[in-house]
């Protein structure tokens, strides 16, 4: 008993390393080790909870030597949340060592209840990461994957009641700069439509994407900001999933193609002024092409569109009429490339 007591004394010691400028040094296997002792701590706790005379000799040994506020045996059951929650406000801990403690605080062993502290410490966690910059600046892969599954962590929290999430989802997002933000949401609804998320239900997967969906598409602009921003084809895999984005994003294109004008000097379609076309040719031409190369539905939804948009504009059979008839037959040639690769 006499040396449990003395590792109890330790504690102290690791609570005010945590806030202090020496865990600059701490690599990720350092942070683990941290770590494992505040577990240790925390299953201290829970074996001498119902034993009065163990928890008050734990109490004494904690309170030895320490001025204001000392630690009591209550710390030890939410030792591991306290020091993430510690370590997350120290601004010395090193970028790799801090992108370890995020994941071992998402990913935390609580029960299906988890207090108060857990969701603390994992929100801290959320909050930490969406604001930094500090974290893996020239690997924005990895980083936005964690961003997104931080902000699926904290929707799922919330999942229970509707509509909790809009309370908070907007301001959160617009605290990043806006290709980051888009992208983050962007890999959330993919993860949640079937690349990764193997635990949700489709109920619960449409109640954490609906707010997602509503940030993104309730604003015309943001909406319209977010299809300039990412690129034609996660675009094109977000239509293919969510046939709410996919409606809002071909309307979108249509609007944007209708600002293009036919130069016969130039022999091709121009912008009809500097601001009034967001797209190009080119660029407009890749998005419908990449929108038909997702599943069927998707090429058959995105081709009924077209031609819809072409009979509307006089049916045009030849070039440099009617911008969808070119569009059409832009797509239905990359269509048959893509059938017959050695014509």
């Amino acid at each position: 008993m006499e040396a449990v007591l003395g590792q109890v004394a330790e504690l102290p010691a690791l609570f005010a390393v945590s806030r202090s400028v020496q865990v600059r040094d701490w690599d990720p296997p350092t942070l683990d080790r941290a770590l494992d002792w505040a577990r240790y701590f925390q299953h201290l706790h829970d074996r001498f909870r119902g034993r009065p005379r163990l928890r008050d000799a734990v109490g004494r040994r904690l309170r030895r030597g320490q001025r204001g506020s000392p630690l009591s045996f209550y710390h030890l059951g939410a030792c591991s949340e306290l020091l993430g929650l510690a370590l997350l406000e120290n601004r010395a801990l090193p970028p790799t060592a801090c992108r370890r403690l995020l994941q071992r605080l998402l990913q935390g062993e609580a029960g299906p209840e988890p207090g108060r502290l857990v969701l603390l410490a994992r929100r801290k966690a959320a909050s930490r990461l969406l604001e930094s910059c500090a974290l893996s600046p020239s690997d924005p892969g990895p980083r936005v994957c964690v961003e997104a599954g931080l902000l699926l962590c904290r929707l799922r929290e919330d999942g229970r009641e509707a509509g909790a999430a809009l309370g908070w989802l907007g301001p959160v997002l617009e605290q990043l700069p806006r290709p980051r933000a888009f992208a983050v949401v962007a890999e959330a609804l993919l993860v949640l439509q079937g690349d990764g998320d193997s635990t949700a239900s489709g109920a619960e997967a449409g109640s954490v994407a609906d707010p997602l969906l509503s940030w993104l598409l309730e604003d015309p602009h943001r909406f319209s900001v977010c299809c300039l921003l990412l690129s034609g084809a996660l675009l094109a895999s977000l239509a293919d999933r969510y046939a709410r984005l996919s409606r809002r994003y071909l309307d979108l294109l249509a609007e944007w193609g209708s600002q293009l004008l036919y130069d016969s000097l130039q022999g091709r379609w121009v912008r009809s002024g500097p601001e009034e076309a967001k797209l190009c040719w080119e660029e407009l031409r890749e998005r419908f092409v990449c929108l038909c190369q997702g599943s069927v539905q998707l090429r058959e939804q995105t081709q009924a569109a077209l031609k819809l948009l072409k009979a509307q504009d006089g049916d045009f059979q030849v070039r440099g009429l009617s911008v969808w008839t070119d569009l059409l037959l832009e797509v239905e040639k990359d269509l048959r490339k893509k059938q017959s690769p050695n014509v």
